[in-house]
Protein backbone atom coordinates (compact mmCIF):
# COMPACT_ATOMS: atom_id res chain seq x y z
CA UNK A 1 0.00 0.00 0.00
CA UNK A 2 1.33 3.33 -0.81
CA UNK A 3 2.41 5.44 2.56
CA UNK A 4 -0.05 8.07 3.38
CA UNK A 5 1.69 11.26 5.25
CA UNK A 6 -1.71 10.88 7.76
CA UNK A 7 -0.41 7.51 8.71
CA UNK A 8 -3.69 5.59 6.78
CA UNK A 9 -1.33 2.78 5.38
CA UNK A 10 -1.02 2.03 9.20
CA UNK A 11 -4.36 1.16 9.98
CA UNK A 12 -5.64 -2.41 10.02
CA UNK A 13 -9.53 -1.66 11.20
CA UNK A 14 -11.38 0.03 10.12
CA UNK A 15 -10.06 0.60 6.51
CA UNK A 16 -10.46 4.31 5.53
CA UNK A 17 -10.10 5.79 8.64
CA UNK A 18 -7.37 7.82 10.14
CA UNK A 19 -4.65 6.79 12.82
CA UNK A 20 -6.82 8.08 15.89
CA UNK A 21 -10.23 7.02 15.11
CA UNK A 22 -8.94 3.64 14.15
CA UNK A 23 -9.61 0.63 16.76
CA UNK A 24 -6.15 -1.35 15.80
CA UNK A 25 -3.32 -0.16 13.79
CA UNK A 26 0.29 -1.63 12.35
CA UNK A 27 3.14 -1.21 15.37
CA UNK A 28 5.79 -2.99 13.13
CA UNK A 29 8.86 -1.43 14.19
CA UNK A 30 9.95 -0.93 10.59
CA UNK A 31 10.80 2.94 9.04
CA UNK A 32 8.08 3.70 6.35
CA UNK A 33 9.69 6.07 3.70
CA UNK A 34 7.34 8.84 4.75
CA UNK A 35 7.74 8.06 8.37
CA UNK A 36 10.44 8.66 11.63
CA UNK A 37 10.99 5.24 13.92
CA UNK A 38 11.84 5.92 17.41
CA UNK A 39 13.36 4.34 20.13
CA UNK A 40 10.54 5.56 22.97
CA UNK A 41 12.34 5.61 26.60
CA UNK A 42 8.81 7.48 28.26
CA UNK A 43 5.31 7.25 27.72
CA UNK A 44 3.25 10.57 29.43
CA UNK A 45 -0.28 9.37 29.65
CA UNK A 46 -2.67 12.25 29.27
CA UNK A 47 -4.38 12.98 32.85
CA UNK A 48 -7.54 11.86 32.09
CA UNK A 49 -6.96 8.64 30.82
CA UNK A 50 -4.35 7.79 33.45
CA UNK A 51 -6.66 8.95 36.43
CA UNK A 52 -9.23 6.45 34.88
CA UNK A 53 -6.85 3.83 34.77
CA UNK A 54 -5.49 4.50 38.34
CA UNK A 55 -9.30 4.27 39.82
CA UNK A 56 -9.66 1.29 37.76
CA UNK A 57 -6.28 -1.01 39.28
CA UNK A 58 -6.89 0.79 42.40
CA UNK A 59 -3.30 1.88 42.48
CA UNK A 60 -1.96 -1.28 41.90
CA UNK A 61 1.01 -0.82 39.55
CA UNK A 62 1.08 -4.46 38.60
CA UNK A 63 -2.41 -4.37 37.07
CA UNK A 64 -1.49 -0.81 35.53
CA UNK A 65 1.22 -2.47 33.76
CA UNK A 66 -0.57 -5.07 32.77
CA UNK A 67 -3.87 -2.69 31.77
CA UNK A 68 -1.51 -0.72 29.22
CA UNK A 69 -0.06 -3.55 27.31
CA UNK A 70 -3.17 -4.91 26.98
CA UNK A 71 -4.12 -1.98 25.49
CA UNK A 72 -1.41 -1.58 23.14
CA UNK A 73 -1.45 -5.17 22.35
CA UNK A 74 -4.74 -5.28 21.17
CA UNK A 75 -4.90 -1.81 19.61
CA UNK A 76 -1.31 -0.92 18.71
CA UNK A 77 -1.25 2.12 20.26
CA UNK A 78 -2.27 3.63 23.45
CA UNK A 79 -5.43 4.69 23.38
CA UNK A 80 -7.42 4.63 26.51
CA UNK A 81 -10.58 2.60 25.46
CA UNK A 82 -12.83 4.49 28.11
CA UNK A 83 -11.31 8.18 27.85
CA UNK A 84 -10.28 7.61 24.08
CA UNK A 85 -7.64 9.42 25.13
CA UNK A 86 -3.48 8.70 24.86
CA UNK A 87 -0.95 11.40 25.99
CA UNK A 88 2.84 11.90 24.21
CA UNK A 89 6.25 10.11 24.39
CA UNK A 90 9.57 10.57 24.32
CA UNK A 91 12.85 9.45 22.82
CA UNK A 92 15.39 8.92 20.21
CA UNK A 93 15.31 8.84 17.26
CA UNK A 94 16.41 5.32 15.62
CA UNK A 95 15.96 6.21 11.75
CA UNK A 96 14.35 8.64 8.57
CA UNK A 97 12.29 7.54 6.42
CA UNK A 98 13.64 9.02 2.76
CA UNK A 99 10.72 10.64 2.01
CA UNK A 100 9.97 11.91 5.28
CA UNK A 101 9.24 16.06 4.89
CA UNK A 102 11.77 17.22 7.16
CA UNK A 103 15.67 16.19 6.11
CA UNK A 104 17.18 17.53 9.08
CA UNK A 105 15.77 15.17 11.71
CA UNK A 106 19.14 12.65 12.47
CA UNK A 107 19.74 9.04 14.02
CA UNK A 108 20.29 9.78 17.77
CA UNK A 109 18.44 12.84 18.43
CA UNK A 110 15.89 13.61 21.32
CA UNK A 111 12.64 14.16 20.66
CA UNK A 112 9.65 14.58 21.88
CA UNK A 113 6.28 13.92 19.91
CA UNK A 114 3.61 16.17 20.30
CA UNK A 115 0.63 14.51 18.53
CA UNK A 116 -1.15 12.00 20.66
CA UNK A 117 -0.69 8.49 21.92
CA UNK A 118 -4.16 7.85 20.68
CA UNK A 119 -2.81 7.72 16.54
CA UNK A 120 0.74 6.73 17.40
CA UNK A 121 1.94 3.36 15.84
CA UNK A 122 3.64 2.23 19.60
CA UNK A 123 4.92 -1.19 20.08
CA UNK A 124 6.13 -2.14 23.88
CA UNK A 125 8.98 -4.67 24.76
CA UNK A 126 9.11 -4.01 28.58
CA UNK A 127 7.35 -1.78 31.25
CA UNK A 128 10.24 -0.41 33.59
CA UNK A 129 8.42 1.57 35.81
CA UNK A 130 5.24 3.96 36.12
CA UNK A 131 5.02 7.33 37.99
CA UNK A 132 1.39 7.27 39.80
CA UNK A 133 2.47 11.07 40.46
CA UNK A 134 3.61 12.18 37.83
CA UNK A 135 1.80 10.24 35.33
CA UNK A 136 5.13 8.77 33.20
CA UNK A 137 5.52 5.16 32.49
CA UNK A 138 9.18 4.33 31.66
CA UNK A 139 9.36 1.59 29.10
CA UNK A 140 11.67 0.03 26.15
CA UNK A 141 9.53 0.40 22.55
CA UNK A 142 9.61 1.75 19.70
CA UNK A 143 6.82 3.97 17.90
CA UNK A 144 6.55 5.67 14.67
CA UNK A 145 5.78 9.74 13.90
CA UNK A 146 3.93 9.70 10.33
CA UNK A 147 4.91 12.29 7.81
CA UNK A 148 1.90 14.62 9.34
CA UNK A 149 3.09 14.50 13.03
CA UNK A 150 4.52 17.27 14.62
CA UNK A 151 7.51 16.86 17.56
CA UNK A 152 9.55 19.15 19.49
CA UNK A 153 13.86 18.37 19.89
CA UNK A 154 14.48 18.34 23.29
CA UNK A 155 16.39 21.61 24.05
CA UNK A 156 19.55 21.58 26.17
CA UNK A 157 18.53 24.13 28.82
CA UNK A 158 15.65 22.02 29.96
CA UNK A 159 15.66 18.57 31.77
CA UNK A 160 13.78 16.13 29.45
CA UNK A 161 11.25 14.97 31.88
CA UNK A 162 10.09 18.66 32.91
CA UNK A 163 9.42 18.85 29.01
CA UNK A 164 7.75 15.72 28.74
CA UNK A 165 5.51 17.06 31.44
CA UNK A 166 5.45 20.25 30.11
CA UNK A 167 4.37 19.46 26.22
CA UNK A 168 1.82 16.88 27.39
CA UNK A 169 -0.04 20.50 28.11
CA UNK A 170 1.50 22.54 25.96
CA UNK A 171 -1.70 23.65 23.87
CA UNK A 172 -3.54 24.52 26.85
CA UNK A 173 -1.58 28.21 28.12
CA UNK A 174 -0.89 28.57 24.40
CA UNK A 175 -4.34 28.80 23.72
CA UNK A 176 -5.15 30.59 26.95
CA UNK A 177 -2.58 33.29 24.99
CA UNK A 178 -4.65 33.58 22.43
CA UNK A 179 -8.06 33.76 24.38
CA UNK A 180 -7.64 35.94 27.37
CA UNK A 181 -7.29 39.86 27.15
CA UNK A 182 -6.29 42.44 29.44
CA UNK A 183 -8.81 43.27 32.29
CA UNK A 184 -10.93 40.16 31.38
CA UNK A 185 -11.75 37.79 34.97
CA UNK A 186 -10.60 34.21 33.96
CA UNK A 187 -11.83 31.19 35.99
CA UNK A 188 -9.59 28.24 35.91
CA UNK A 189 -11.32 24.99 36.74
CA UNK A 190 -8.32 22.76 37.96
CA UNK A 191 -6.11 25.39 38.36
CA UNK A 192 -3.60 23.38 40.97
CA UNK A 193 -3.14 20.58 38.18
CA UNK A 194 -0.11 20.78 35.95
CA UNK A 195 -1.95 22.64 32.87
CA UNK A 196 -4.25 24.37 35.53
CA UNK A 197 -0.37 25.90 36.83
CA UNK A 198 0.75 26.94 33.68
CA UNK A 199 -3.21 27.67 32.36
CA UNK A 200 -2.94 30.68 35.46
CA UNK A 201 0.26 31.62 35.58
CA UNK A 202 -0.17 32.42 31.64
CA UNK A 203 -3.73 33.93 32.45
CA UNK A 204 -2.52 36.53 34.87
CA UNK A 205 0.42 37.99 32.55
CA UNK A 206 -2.13 38.05 29.82
CA UNK A 207 -5.15 40.03 32.05
CA UNK A 208 -2.60 42.23 33.50
CA UNK A 209 -3.59 44.53 36.99
CA UNK A 210 -6.94 45.67 35.74
CA UNK A 211 -8.21 41.68 35.41
CA UNK A 212 -8.33 38.97 37.15
CA UNK A 213 -7.35 35.32 37.33
CA UNK A 214 -9.73 32.91 40.05
CA UNK A 215 -8.23 29.54 40.43
CA UNK A 216 -11.30 26.55 41.35
CA UNK A 217 -9.51 23.55 43.86
CA UNK A 218 -11.07 21.31 46.11
CA UNK A 219 -8.50 20.17 48.48
CA UNK A 220 -6.86 22.76 50.67
CA UNK A 221 -3.29 21.63 50.18
CA UNK A 222 -4.17 23.05 46.00
CA UNK A 223 -5.35 26.34 47.30
CA UNK A 224 -2.16 26.34 49.86
CA UNK A 225 0.09 26.33 46.60
CA UNK A 226 -2.03 28.78 44.58
CA UNK A 227 -1.12 30.84 47.42
CA UNK A 228 2.16 30.50 47.76
CA UNK A 229 2.09 31.22 43.79
CA UNK A 230 0.77 34.08 43.49
CA UNK A 231 -0.52 33.01 40.18
CA UNK A 232 -4.49 33.21 40.77
CA UNK A 233 -6.17 36.75 41.96
CA UNK A 234 -8.77 34.86 43.71
CA UNK A 235 -9.07 31.04 44.67
CA UNK A 236 -12.43 29.97 45.03
CA UNK A 237 -13.01 26.12 47.16
CA UNK A 238 -15.64 24.11 45.67
CA UNK A 239 -16.19 20.77 44.16
CA UNK A 240 -16.01 21.49 39.93
CA UNK A 241 -19.20 18.45 39.78
CA UNK A 242 -20.84 20.89 42.02
CA UNK A 243 -22.11 23.03 39.27
CA UNK A 244 -24.69 25.44 41.37
CA UNK A 245 -22.38 25.67 44.22
CA UNK A 246 -19.82 27.14 42.11
CA UNK A 247 -21.96 29.44 40.25
CA UNK A 248 -23.00 30.85 43.36
CA UNK A 249 -19.64 31.49 44.96
CA UNK A 250 -18.51 32.84 41.13
CA UNK A 251 -21.33 35.42 41.43
CA UNK A 252 -20.20 36.88 44.74
CA UNK A 253 -16.60 37.14 43.81
CA UNK A 254 -17.87 38.80 40.60
CA UNK A 255 -20.22 40.99 41.80
CA UNK A 256 -23.16 39.29 39.22
CA UNK A 257 -20.86 39.58 36.19
CA UNK A 258 -19.39 36.03 36.42
CA UNK A 259 -16.03 35.13 34.23
CA UNK A 260 -15.51 36.22 30.21
CA UNK A 261 -13.39 33.11 30.14
CA UNK A 262 -13.47 29.68 31.66
CA UNK A 263 -10.32 27.05 30.87
CA UNK A 264 -11.67 23.19 31.86
CA UNK A 265 -8.72 21.56 32.95
CA UNK A 266 -9.99 19.10 35.33
CA UNK A 267 -9.47 15.11 34.46
CA UNK A 268 -12.92 13.65 35.93
CA UNK A 269 -16.16 13.95 33.78
CA UNK A 270 -19.49 16.06 34.53
CA UNK A 271 -17.66 19.54 34.67
CA UNK A 272 -19.27 21.09 31.81
CA UNK A 273 -22.33 22.86 33.51
CA UNK A 274 -20.03 24.09 36.32
CA UNK A 275 -18.08 26.22 33.48
CA UNK A 276 -21.25 27.30 30.96
CA UNK A 277 -22.88 28.72 34.24
CA UNK A 278 -19.46 30.18 35.24
CA UNK A 279 -19.46 31.96 32.37
CA UNK A 280 -21.33 35.07 31.50
CA UNK A 281 -23.34 35.52 28.22
CA UNK A 282 -21.40 36.05 25.10
CA UNK A 283 -17.99 34.90 27.29
CA UNK A 284 -15.59 31.77 26.00
CA UNK A 285 -15.42 28.60 27.56
CA UNK A 286 -12.59 26.26 26.70
CA UNK A 287 -12.62 22.91 27.08
CA UNK A 288 -9.45 21.54 27.68
CA UNK A 289 -10.43 18.55 29.30
CA UNK A 290 -10.10 15.02 27.46
CA UNK A 291 -13.25 14.35 30.69
CA UNK A 292 -15.52 16.31 28.27
CA UNK A 293 -18.53 15.67 26.92
CA UNK A 294 -19.83 17.40 23.96
CA UNK A 295 -23.63 15.96 25.01
CA UNK A 296 -23.47 17.28 27.95
CA UNK A 297 -22.39 20.78 26.97
CA UNK A 298 -24.29 21.67 24.43
CA UNK A 299 -27.96 20.18 25.40
CA UNK A 300 -26.57 21.42 29.25
CA UNK A 301 -25.83 24.62 27.64
CA UNK A 302 -29.10 24.75 26.06
CA UNK A 303 -31.01 23.88 28.70
CA UNK A 304 -30.10 26.54 30.83
CA UNK A 305 -30.43 29.44 28.05
CA UNK A 306 -26.66 30.43 28.43
CA UNK A 307 -25.06 31.79 25.35
CA UNK A 308 -21.32 31.31 25.21
CA UNK A 309 -18.82 30.19 23.01
CA UNK A 310 -17.63 26.45 23.79
CA UNK A 311 -13.98 25.46 22.48
CA UNK A 312 -12.84 21.83 22.28
CA UNK A 313 -9.38 22.23 23.64
CA UNK A 314 -6.95 21.87 20.29
CA UNK A 315 -3.74 20.12 21.59
CA UNK A 316 -2.01 22.31 19.08
CA UNK A 317 -1.92 25.81 18.35
CA UNK A 318 0.89 28.02 16.28
CA UNK A 319 4.18 27.22 18.77
CA UNK A 320 2.50 25.96 21.64
CA UNK A 321 5.77 24.30 22.18
CA UNK A 322 7.70 27.31 22.65
CA UNK A 323 5.22 28.91 24.54
CA UNK A 324 5.17 26.85 27.35
CA UNK A 325 8.79 25.90 27.49
CA UNK A 326 9.34 29.66 27.94
CA UNK A 327 7.14 30.24 30.58
CA UNK A 328 9.99 27.86 32.88
CA UNK A 329 12.65 30.26 31.58
CA UNK A 330 11.01 33.23 32.78
CA UNK A 331 9.62 31.80 35.80
CA UNK A 332 12.10 29.80 37.74
CA UNK A 333 9.53 29.23 40.69
CA UNK A 334 7.42 26.93 38.04
CA UNK A 335 10.55 25.66 36.68
CA UNK A 336 11.62 24.51 40.28
CA UNK A 337 7.68 23.51 40.93
CA UNK A 338 7.66 21.34 38.07
CA UNK A 339 10.78 19.78 38.43
CA UNK A 340 9.90 18.64 42.00
CA UNK A 341 6.18 17.23 41.06
CA UNK A 342 6.21 15.89 37.55
CA UNK A 343 9.94 15.47 36.55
Amino acid sequence: MKESRFGTHRVIDPKGSLPQAAFRLDATPVCGETEVLIDVDVLNIDSASFHQMKEACEEDVIKMKNMIKDIVKAQGKMQNPVTKSGGMLIGTIKSVGSLYHDQSLKKGMKIATLVSLSLTPLFIEEIHEINLSNEQVTITGSAILFDSGIYAIIPDDLDEKLVLAALDVCGAPAQVEKLAKENDTVLIIGAAGKSGLLCSYMAKEMVGPGGKVIGLVNEEKQAELLKELHFVDEILMENALNSVGVYEKMMMITDGKLADLTINVVNVPSTEMTSILSTKDDGIVYFFSMATSFTKAALGAEGVGKDVTMMIGNGYTKHHADITLNLFRKNQTLKELFMKKYA
